[in-house]
């Protein structure tokens, strides 16, 4: 099944440690590259984080952010840092004892300084394992997200297949046309230069320009990757790289027949091709 690289995931959970909230933002990109922004009491998990994302998820570029605001109790249980106070206390006493300029201290200040008053730890185990079941939530929501959006792609990719054969039998049905064409202008210039021309030598050069001209080769390919494009759209694995691959062949045969064109509606037809070619290319750079 295809999935897109792009995509937007958010959970929310309350516990009695407090509420952690997840969201995951994917884009495209050649490889995985998974970026992490953490509360500071989970900063040391990142590592499970990432393998944690790395067995659901194969390429793009995911930024992960993880938010944790501590219940009312928790947030309030505020502790001091009764050794540090009575240092600095000691501190502000002897500078008295050099200068009696040093006015009344206030308590706020001393609070202001670093460590004076911490949060009081809480239990990380269970916060972690909150945090990495709601992972997985959001993993699976991302995943069901592109795993949509990978629908849509598919669909358009079909159709586009569905108009390069199209457009392919159309250039196909009129090749004997065109080869009738080019020979009445060979003989149509050979008549204004009154030239009486060797039949034997006449045909050797009609089927030099034919040869010249022939694009069956050039169809038959274009069906062949077509065949491709499908099989791959119905693999379960990520296929981006594959059908950008095709992408490249599918322009080459276009160019090819644009190159050989005797005439403007072939030219016209390779036109479009390149147009479709240029439209599914575009959607694949989103795919997996």
């Amino acid at each position: 099944m295809l999935h897109s690289m792009t995509g937007f995931a958010r959970a929310s959970l309350e516990t009695e440690l407090g509420a952690l909230t997840w969201e995951v933002k994917a884009v495209n990109h050649r490889y995985l590259d998974v970026q992490f922004r953490l509360p500071e009491e989970l900063r040391g998990a990142e590592a499970q984080f990432r393998q944690q994302a790395g067995e659901q998820l194969r390429r793009g570029k995911i930024d992960c952010g993880l938010s944790f605001r501590r219940a009312g109790g928790a947030e309030g249980q505020l502790e001091l840092n009764r050794e540090l106070v009575l240092a600095l206390t000691d501190r502000l006493e002897e500078l008295r004892s050099f200068s009696h300029d040093y006015g009344p201290v206030n308590p706020v200040d001393i609070l202001r300084w670093p460590g004076v008053v911490c949060t009081r730890e809480i239990d990380v185990e269970p916060l972690l394992a909150a945090a990495v079941a709601l992972f997985g939530q959001a993993l699976d929501a991302l995943t069901a997200m592109r795993r949509s959006e990978g629908e849509r792609i598919r669909s358009m990719l079909e159709a586009r297949c569905d108009d390069i054969l199209r457009i392919a039998g159309a250039i196909r049905r009129r090749l004997p046309e065109i080869m009738d064409a080019v020979r009445s202008r060979q003989r149509e210039r050979l008549a204004q230069l009154n030239v009486e021309a060797d039949p034997a030598r006449l045909e050797t050069e009609l089927a030099l320009i034919a040869q010249k001209l022939d694009v069956d080769e050039e169809l038959d390919r274009l069906g062949s990757h077509v065949t491709e494009i499908r099989d791959a759209l119905g693999r379960d694995e990520a296929v981006g790289r594959r059908l950008d691959f095709l992408m490249q062949e599918l322009n080459r045969e276009a160019n090819t027949l644009a190159s050989k064109s005797a005439d403007t509606e072939t030219t016209r037809a390779a036109v479009e091709l390149k147009v479709l070619i240029e439209q599914m290319r575009e959607q694949i750079q989103n795919v997996e």
